[in-house]
């Protein structure tokens, strides 16, 4: 239970400051508390069903996007996978890459 508190709170955090909404506006527009907003985010407890579908209508997703957390990977496994992709790249795709990892550093 640990792991999914953290990570739902983790991603409610990356949604609310997707949106630049504050811990208190998100709150509010919940009806929770600031401090309970507070502790989900941090996973220290995982919010009450209605909360989640109050949650995921103030962040503008759908509740399964409130689960997602594909992207929350640790560094040592973005690397492992971009490097597959790499491995497999044609010249083309590489460059395509090449260009996209260089415009983003910008």
């Amino acid at each position: 239970m640990a792991i999914l508190s953290k990570l739902l709170g983790q991603r409610i955090k990356e949604l609310r400051k997707r949106q630049k909404m504050t811990q208190a506006t998100l709150a509010e527009t919940i009806g929770m508390e600031t401090t309970n907003l507070c502790k989900l985010e941090n996973g220290g407890q995982l919010p009450k069903e209605e909360n989640i579908e109050k949650i995921a209508k103030a962040l503008k997703v759908n509740v399964k996007d409130l689960f997602d957390f594909g992207h929350m990977k640790s560094r040592q496994a973005l690397q492992d996978e971009l490097f597959e992709i790499i491995k497999t790249a044609s010249r083309k795709e590489l460059e395509m890459y090449y260009k996209l990892i260089i415009a983003t550093k910008e």
